[in-house]
């Protein structure tokens, strides 16, 4: 019943068309795409990112015949070769906590590769945390341990090469052309490629898809060397571990790449020109996400500018003064990490000569089929409107594709979860409680802390909550927050339960599993319908 009644509201509840347009043009991958010679292909894909690899694997299984074309000569985008992957091998080590034998093996533990990449840093980071941390109080204990970070760096870059080279192989399996180099448009219908042989090219398509991604956005005045300033690419292949490390910018990726080295020694200040981190992050998360970094010992200085910085010493001084104008101030660090953000990329594709529109920003601008303005022009990922993230990529190749093959395509961008790799991790899907008041709408809140939950007392990780907003009249989920250790596996069964327009009872009648994590969801479900039990 209260299903059938959400229904009636679900179009007052959904964003304007604007804003549906705004976040249906978004996401993820880095490359470009090309097939041979004078033959024709029914999809082109300029970039093997996460968007691009992803819509030439399933153009093919369409039955389409299919070229890709990326730049890097690896497959895979940012995300595999330079962020999501890498960064995550070093965080995240609390799932071995009583599997290590030899510490000093393990802290170069294994994971996996871009996102991957930066997972696999986060993962092994973590690791280190918790067995100078943690392991003691569980009675595990080490006479020593220390951080072999070129262990660390082999791990996480042995994890990217078995990623990258598994998409080789999907690519064969699956028949698609796969061509190495820089691709530019001569056509609508045609793609010049500059090989990495060092050869050239043209590559012709029915249909071409482009998945460029986007690149570390920079700021007025500062220069990134990869060396003493880094970009997020930097940051995850530092040679040592820099005794003070300031973030520039408190988004997802700056606080992820600060908490990785904050656990590995660093002494980690992050730099904000807004008044708060994630400010796209529900408010009262936020608060609480920002004081557990701070007894992480990450400090945080918002409402501030970076003026200058100084880079002729042995480190760099950062000149910095209130975002509201005052007085200067320096800031002194071995490493700067600039983490403001990211921008399209489309550098030299040639989308002027054939007369493809783009807005301000340099994002491509699609409609919903994620077509052109040009006839048999496609764009997907990061180089169109909405948030930067590979999931949200792959979801546009996917749908886009469906479209080139006469079938329908779908993806709803407001039930794209997101997710903060740090420990703990924070998750959300829908609707923050800011949103939802700004809508007007009456609604309820229930919220569950972890350390009501018994698998989290269990195994000492219990901080963080779970958060539920759902209509008043029906019930509706209109929004789930989660900050939790494993947060980012957690917030798919709130997916699942906005997508089928779940009402917060549908949650808490539904049978969870004792002892687990995802039972605090089931119980912030009871305490938004009628009341939690556990507490």
């Amino acid at each position: 019943m209260a299903r059938r009644k959400a229904s009636l509201l679900s179009r007052n509840l959904s964003n304007s068309a604007a804003d549906v347009c705004r976040y249906s043009l978004s996401l993820a991958s880095f490359s470009r795409g090309f097939a041979s010679g004078s033959d024709e292909n029914d999809v082109v894909v300029i970039g093997g990112g996460p968007g691009g690899y992803v819509a030439a694997i399933k153009a093919a299984q369409l039955g389409l015949k299919t070229t890709c074309i990326e730049k890097r000569g690896t497959l895979g985008g940012t995300c595999l070769n330079v962020g999501c992957i890498p960064s995550k091998v070093r965080l995240s080590i609390s799932p071995v906590r009583f599997r290590v034998p030899d510490m000093r093996a393990c802290v170069g533990i294994d994971c996996y590769g871009s996102d991957e990449f930066a997972f696999a840093l986060l993962h092994s980071s973590h690791m280190y945390h918790e067995a100078t941390h943690s392991f003691a109080s569980h009675g595990v204990k080490f006479s020593s341990v220390e951080v072999d970070l070129p262990a660390m760096m082999a791990q996480k870059d042995k994890a990217v090469g078995n990623l990258t080279k598994g998409i080789e192989g999907l690519f064969k399996k699956n028949k698609v052309t796969y061509v190495k180099g820089y691709g530019k448009f001569v056509s609508p219908t045609e793609v010049s490629v500059d090989t990495i042989e060092g050869g050239n090219t043209v590559v012709k398509g029915k249909n071409i898809i482009v998945a460029t991604g986007s690149d570390v956005k920079s700021l007025p005045g500062i220069v990134i060397d990869e060396k003493k300033v880094v970009s997020s690419t930097g940051a995850l292949a530092l040679s040592e571990i820099p005794k003070k490390l300031v973030v520039i910018g408190a988004g997802y990726i700056g606080l992820e790449m600060g908490s990785v080295w904050a656990r590995l020694g660093s002494q980690v200040t992050v730099v904000e020109f807004a008044p708060d981190i994630v400010p796209t992050m529900d408010g009262e998360i936020r608060k609480q996400f920002q004081r557990t970094l701070e007894k992480q010992k990450m400090k945080f200085m918002l409402k501030t500018k970076v003026v200058s910085l100084d880079t002729s010493g042995d480190g760099v001084k950062l000149i910095l003064e209130p975002a509201a104008g005052g007085n200067q101030t320096i800031l002194e660090a071995d490493v700067v990490l600039v983490s403001a953000g990211r921008i399209p990329f489309t550098a030299g594709l040639g989308l002027d000569k054939i007369g493809v529109e783009t807005d301000k920003a340099g994002r491509i601008l699609v409609n919903e089929r994620f077509v052109t303005n040009v006839p048999g022009v496609h764009a997907i990922g990061d180089v169109i409107p909405g948030p930067m993230l590979a999931h949200k990529a792959e979801e546009d190749g996917v749908a886009c594709v469906e479209f080139i093959a006469g079938k329908e395509g779908h993806v709803d961008y407001d039930k794209v979860p997101g997710v903060v790799y740090t420990h703990p991790e924070v998750a959300s899907v829908g609707k923050t409680e800011e949103q939802v008041k700004a809508l007007g709408v009456d609604y309820r809140v229930g919220k569950f802390p972890f350390l009501a939950n018994s698998r989290a007392k269990a195994i000492d990780d219990a901080e963080g909550l779970v958060k539920i907003l759902a209509e008043k009249e029906t019930d509706k989920i209109l929004g789930v927050h989660i900050m939790a250790p494993n947060a980012g596996e957690l917030i798919h069964e709130a997916v699942l339960a906005l997508s089928y327009d779940a009402s917060s009872e549908d949650i808490a009648r539904t049978c969870h599993a004792h002892p687990t994590m995802s039972e605090a969801l089931k119980e912030a479900a009871m305490a938004t319908y009628d009341k939690p039990i556990h507490i």
